[in-house]
């Protein structure tokens, strides 16, 4: 759920997964946080919207964090990230989502859970892997996070693209005469006629 829709209140949590379900067309929901969010959890789960929990690196709480930082470093941390993981199972949502965590932590956490963990820099010991696509097909040009793997470098190819489809426009050479629809025979001395 994006940033601050589910921090106000429970009845503006299930009021905003709502209008994603119904207006948005999602089949689920997903929100970052632990504890702290057992009651929209719950609540969201008994008015039948399904819920994915994140922990770990959550992106809308990364300035608390003081950037993008591994998360579940100290004993205290990684067993709040376990009891967290638990008490969301517990809630009632299907999935979970560990973001930046080490790895041992990781897969820790996905043995103690019933529900499937989706990895995300958090190791192979996760029931599920995930990247964003744009990282690991080139197109971010932006530093990395050192889970991130390039499988391709698309971005160039797209860059190449554009810069090509602007060279052409500011030439003038597209659109070129066949990528324009011509008028029906004898309609272009009646043109003229338009007012």
């Amino acid at each position: 759920m994006p940033y601050m829709s589910y921090h106000v209140s429970v009845e503006e949590t299930v009021r905003n997964a709502a209008r994603l379900m119904t207006e948005g067309r999602a089949q689920a929901v997903k929100l970052e946080g632990g504890a702290e969010f057992v009651a929209e959890v719950r609540a969201l789960t008994r008015a039948s919207i399904p819920v994915m929990g994140h922990l770990g690196l959550t992106p809308q709480s990364v300035n608390a964090f003081g950037g993008f930082k591994v998360q579940g470093k100290s004993m205290a941390a990684a067993q709040k990230l376990l009891d967290d993981a638990r008490v969301l199972q517990d809630a009632g949502a299907f999935a979970l989502v560990l973001e930046c965590v080490p790895a041992a932590l990781a897969e820790r956490v996905t043995q103690a859970l019933a529900i499937p963990v989706i990895g995300i820099g958090a190791g192979a010991g996760c029931d599920g892997q995930v990247l964003v696509w744009q990282d690991m097909t080139g197109m971010t040009q932006s530093h990395l996070p050192r889970f991130v793997k390039r499988f391709g470098d698309v971005g160039a190819s797209l860059r190449a693209a554009v810069e090509a489809y602007s060279r052409e426009v500011r030439a003038g050479a597209f659109p070129a005469e066949d990528h324009v629809y011509p008028l029906p025979d004898g309609m272009e001395k009646t043109l003229k006629k338009l007012k």
